[in-house]
């Protein structure tokens, strides 16, 4: 198998000779695992997983750990040894925390990366199977369709109508028309058609290859910028997250140096303002923020995981919790998956069930085994007619020993039908199967149908029409095709004989019902868009709770022709959009987006792909095609449209909690700020609280607090208010006045309290110092739980609901006895222990601070401005 080989230069043939491989019968499971031990697994060399210690020293390469850094070195230089080991003891402590939050992070990422794995179609042991893509060897005879990614590079044997998109290799956007004849040893690689590459995309059409290299040997492999995974970017919030911490940064150094220009005219100690300043600093800037939100957003995308939907761009889940209009599909978003044939109208039901099968994509992985054990690959539609025949005796493989296959042209979302040319004795038939309508109007037969195709669809059914044509007057032709006998038939099929009606149904998903009165409570519109018949979609919408009237309900021809202007004036009262194609869905979304409307749209095929670009969320289910997951945001790993439903939920749940956390982290930020800037620098006053106490309270007190939201659970009326407006500002009314207005006023009564207990009371400065390190600390412990909820006030809530923020609570109690009490830290922090009177001015500044929050909230609830 040497790699060397210019095989596009090549006989197929000759290919297969020389990869040791059978074309009709493809490898033996045995050389299978010979090769995979040789050669290794179908997989390129990814990027090296997450180091633990790469991750724990990026933690320093911040610059508030620079400033902390060269302040511990200044103060230790100074031979202030306590302050010094508490300035370091805090860059480590940072370090730890920031390496658990981004460990666990990287962690999930890895996981959701692992979720889908490509899976592709190949020929062993004269069987097709469904096997994953990283289990490829050069030597396999793979098959591939519109829609499928190339699983390796591979010469081709067959080519129908068959164009690949590679622009990841050649950056070519011209889809790439192949064919199997030999190109010249000089050929560039952009121009040898005859092969395909690993990675590209499958257009149209179909094919047949043998695989040539895999993994690391391949195009793709060879090529190291392409190695590389996709960095993911920042989402909009997290950009305008971090411009405003910015901004809040540049404002508190500001401060800070004023702090300590100011705190030195004062003829304070230099040293103390120094190490003050940068206390405050590092307390102030909210830098923790990004990778709380970033955490916030990595737990949903996990928790959305759980309900069978995977996330594939961070981004996305801020759109989510904004989605407004979702459109879907009915065939597996609202069906079970288990379509099967419930009613046959045909002048020779037994000829029209055999026409059904042996025109079919589905193959059978295990047909040596009985028909009930089947593995049965394709789609649903396909699958229910081989399942339908097992049930009347006609078994596939048995029909195929008397049925040839001469040709075939899988099935056109355009043309609406598929078509099988196969040899019966002396005789050739040209089989086809797909829409009615669109095959009786080449039909020389369609009188009788009609009334019949209505009453099936007005019952739900989805209906397949078959008919057949005798074409043994073309054998001349037929025999020097070379298999392009459909291509040299071209447009010119007609005088079909319409052989009858399959009507298949497909049950209601249990959950459906539910979902869609949801989404209806929760302000979106669902909207049905489906390729089925008008009556089918009304009777499936109407099963499901959508109450639909016949002028409710647009057609594809009909949406055609009308003008842009006429469908934006009817466009919000159509609820059903039926015999759709992928064009139309397009047409769909722009109306909606230009609303202002924020769009979410299924999808599955490789046409669906320009309507999931195309709107704000793209939904793929998982059992669609490998191009319509690449352009996806969301793919629904078990094709449930309630699946859609717990997403957009999780999104909003996402949003309520960065919300959240949001407030509760700038609401402290401003602090120490007011207490040295007031106090010291304004009033001259000594120190309220250290830099050593400053530094304590921001690495240990708040560290648990602050990503403790990102483990919260949903509020449970979550999914009954309006969805957000994606433009919707990061500070809400509510935000501002509890970060601006409610977190100053409690800023200045900690103030306060130090003014009355050092002037008024004459007390012992080191105690009243504790008191108001114990007020910032303690008071944490507190009003974390008046942020769990910024709709309802905090006896309207359940306060046990998130472990992590009862575990965070009763730690800043912990942690605080700790510096008071323990001798050590005493000395370090320079506390004292604290007497019952003690505790109850800290309790009291507690409720205090949670008093003033739920006023706060109280207003804004009995306005009903909370979610602006």
């Amino acid at each position: 198998m040497n790699q060397d080989f210019y095989y596009h230069n090549l006989d197929w043939k000759e290919v297969a000779k020389l990869l040791g491989t059978n074309i009709d019968s493809g490898l033996s499971s045995e050389e299978v695992k010979i090769r995979q031990r040789k050669i290794g697994l179908n997989k390129i060399s990814k990027e090296k997983p997450f180091l633990r210690i790469k991750i724990f020293l990026d933690q320093f390469r911040s610059p508030l750990i620079y400033i902390l850094i060269i302040a511990g070195i200044i103060t230790y230089i100074l031979k202030e040894f306590t302050d010094s080991l508490v300035i370091f003891l805090a860059v480590f402590i940072n370090a730890i925390f920031g390496f658990w939050e981004e460990y666990k992070v990287s962690k999930v990422l890895e996981k959701l990366k692992k979720t889908i794995k490509t899976k592709t179609i190949v020929l062993r042991e004269g069987k097709k199977q469904e096997i994953f893509l990283e289990e490829l060897v050069p030597g396999d005879i793979i098959f591939l369709k519109a829609g499928d990614k190339v699983p390796a590079d591979a010469r081709l044997i067959e080519a129908r109508n068959l164009k690949v998109s590679e622009a990841i290799l050649t950056g070519e956007w011209l889809p790439s028309l192949k064919t199997t004849k030999i190109l010249p040893k000089d050929t560039h690689l952009a121009d040898r058609e005859n092969m395909i590459y690993l990675g590209c995309l499958v257009e149209s059409g179909e094919g047949k290859a043998v695989v040539v290299a895999t993994g690391k040997n391949t195009e793709t492999g060879k090529i190291a910028t392409l190695l590389k995974e996709t960095k993911e970017e920042k989402t909009p919030l997290q950009k305008k997250l971090v411009h405003f911490s910015k901004i809040i940064g540049v404002l508190i150094g500001i401060i800070c140096i004023f702090i300590f220009i100011g705190g030195s005219l004062r003829e304070k100690h230099i040293l103390e303002m120094f190490e003050s300043s940068v206390a405050i600093a590092v307390g102030g800037i909210p830098e923790a923020l990004p990778i709380v939100m970033t955490l916030v957003l990595v737990i949903g995308m996990q928790r959305i995981l759980k309900k069978r939907g995977l996330i594939r761009k961070l981004s996305s889940v801020e759109t989510l919790g904004s989605t407004q209009i979702i459109c879907f599909d009915k065939t597996r978003t609202l069906t079970q998956g288990k379509m099967e044939v419930a009613e046959i109208f045909a002048e020779d039901k037994n000829l029209t069930l055999k026409i059904g099968i042996l025109c079919n994509e589905c193959f059978i992985e295990n047909p040596e085994e009985e028909p009930e054990k089947w593995r049965i690959k394709g789609s649903p539609t396909d699958s229910a007619l081989i399942k339908g025949g097992i049930k009347k005796g006609f078994l596939k493989p048995e029909l195929e020993k008397h049925s040839i296959q001469l040709d075939y042209s899988p099935f056109d979302s355009k043309l609406k039908y598929q078509l099988s040319l196969r040899k019966e004795g002396n005789k050739i038939f040209l089989y086809i199967s797909g829409a009615p309508e669109r095959i009786l109007e080449i039909s020389n037969n369609k009188d009788r149908w009609g009334e019949k195709l209505k009453e099936m669809t007005q019952k739900g059914l989805r209906v397949i029409g078959v008919g057949y044509k005798e074409m043994s007057n073309l054998k001349s032709q037929i025999s020097n095709a070379n298999g392009q006998i459909l291509k040299i038939l071209d447009d010119k099929i007609s005088g079909i004989h319409f052989a009858g009606l399959i009507g298949l149904k497909d049950p209601l998903r249990n959950d459906v019902k539910e979902a869609v009165e949801v989404c209806k409570k929760a302000g979106m519109k669902p909207i049905l868009v489906t390729g089925d018949y008008k009556l089918t979609a009304k009777a499936v919408a109407n099963e499901i709770g959508l109450k639909v009237k016949d002028d409710e309900i647009l057609e594809g021809r009909e949406l055609e022709k009308i003008s842009q202007k006429e469908f934006e004036e009817i466009l919000e009262k159509i609820k059903i959009y039926a015999r759709v194609e992928p064009k139309h869905k397009l047409r769909i979304i722009e109306a909606w987006q230009k609303k202002g409307k924020v769009v979410a749209m299924t999808g599955d095929g490789v046409n669906d792909t320009p309507a999931l670009k195309k709107a704000d969320i793209g939904i793929a289910l998982g059992s669609g095609t490998e191009s319509a997951k690449e352009v996806s945001d969301l793919v629904l790993l078990d094709d449930s449209f309630s699946a859609i439903i717990k997403a957009i939920e999780e999104g909003r749940v996402i949003i309520d909690n960065l919300r959240k956390a949001i407030s509760y982290i700038l609401a402290d930020s401003f602090t120490s700020v007011i207490l040295v800037g007031v106090g010291t620098v304004i009033f001259g006053w000594p120190l309220p609280v250290l830099p050593v106490q400053i530094l304590w309270n921001n690495f240990v007190e708040d560290t648990l607090p602050d990503i403790a939201y990102a483990f919260e659970p949903k509020e449970k009326d979550v999914m009954k208010e309006k969805p957000l407006p994606l433009k919707a500002p990061l500070l809400n009314k509510e935000m501002k006045v509890l970060i601006f207005g409610t977190g100053l006023i409690d800023e200045f009564i900690i103030l306060g309290l130090f003014w009355w207990l050092w002037k008024y009371l004459h007390l012992d400065l080191d105690y009243v110092r504790t008191l108001i390190f114990g007020s910032i600390c303690i008071d944490t412990a507190f009003v974390i739980y008046c942020y769990k909820s910024l709709k309802r006030n905090i006896w309207r809530i359940n306060l046990f609901s998130n472990k992590w923020l009862i575990f965070s609570s009763i730690s800043v109690f912990f942690f605080y006895a700790a510096a008071i009490y323990l001798p050590p830290l005493q000395k370090i922090l320079h506390t004292v222990p604290l007497d019952f009177f003690g505790w109850v001015i800290l309790v009291s500044i507690g409720i205090i601070s949670m008093f003033l929050i739920e006023v706060t909230k109280w207003y804004f609830i009995s306005r009903h401005e909370t979610e602006i």
